[in-house]
């Protein structure tokens, strides 16, 4: 059980109704009910106290993750890059309906992103810079959870459907291993509308996380995958552990796990310590 503000009661009361014959705390906001189990009630409980549960495998081990996969805007961060940048071309809600509705697997994704990017046409690049120095927020509990990849020497990459400008400025910032993302056209200092060559959709991340699993000769059970949207799902079903974070029901309902109200490095929560070493708090 973990979220931000946990109160005391409704935990106490989640825990006699799950049966659990202890409440260990985890560091923060993070407790584990031990000797809990399922009853009919607990999501709506759960919902109502701001609390994800998670079901974590005691053979789940943080010491045996040697890659971590992560999707971009709404995940990583806590915009959608696309629409901030339409928002200087005076299209703000009108990309943002076509972002919402292809992250929700309504429209097929390479063609919802190249209608958006062609409603970027003439936007200064600029922008760009704009949006990461401006706009740009990493979601909370990222740095923490990056940092603590780094210390495991966990492989971390970064991919996305958005664009190489700003994975390229998180990679640097975060110390991300490995990214893939699309390219924006730029001639004359402004956008062009156009993206320069293959866009980076579901099948492409799914295809990016499968090659650097092979490279590194990792099993499912070695990898993690964390998104938020419909594109993310095929490269989710690929590792071992996936996390739907804030996610669209769709994404929900396919992942190992949501998170919905702890920060993202309530991911490492989501593993059992092998030893002390791998406690992360």
């Amino acid at each position: 059980m973990q979220g931000v503000d946990v109160d005391t009661g409704a935990l106490k009361a989640i825990a006699r109704a799950s049966g659990a014959r202890a409440i260990e705390g985890l560091g923060g906001a993070a407790f584990r009910l031990a000797g809990a189990t399922p009853y009919s009630a607990l999501a709506a409980d759960c919902a109502s106290a701001q609390l994800d549960p998670a079901w974590v495998p005691g053979e789940r081990h943080l010491g045996a993750l040697r890659l971590a996969a992560f999707d971009m805007d709404s995940t990583l961060i806590t915009i959608e890059c696309i629409d901030e940048l339409a928002d200087f071309a005076g299209r703000k809600a009108e990309v943002s309906a076509i972002t919402a509705a292809a992250m929700r697997g309504e429209l097929d994704y390479p063609q919802s992103l190249r209608r958006r990017v062609a409603l970027l046409a003439g936007v200064p690049a600029s922008a760009l810079e704009s949006v990461y120095r401006e706009r740009l927020r990493l979601s909370p509990g990222a740095e923490t959870l990056l940092r603590r990849l780094r210390a495991l020497e966990v492989r971390t990459l970064l991919v996305s459907g958005g664009f190489t400008f700003f994975t390229d400025r998180l990679r640097d910032r975060l110390g991300f291993d490995f990214t893939r993302s699309n390219t924006l056209g730029i001639v004359d200092g402004v956008l062009t509308g156009e993206v320069i060559g293959d866009i980076v959709d579901a099948q492409a991340k799914a295809a990016e996380l499968a090659r650097r699993m092979h490279e590194l000769g990792l099993a499912a059970a070695h990898t993690l995958a964390v998104g938020d949207g419909a594109n993310d799902l095929a490269m989710m079903a690929l590792a071992g552990t996936s996390v739907a974070w804030r996610a669209k029901p769709k994404v929900k309902q396919a992942a190992t796990h949501a998170l919905d109200f702890a920060p993202l490095d309530g991911v490492l929560n989501l593993f059992a310590p092998a030893d002390s070493r791998d406690a992360h708090r």
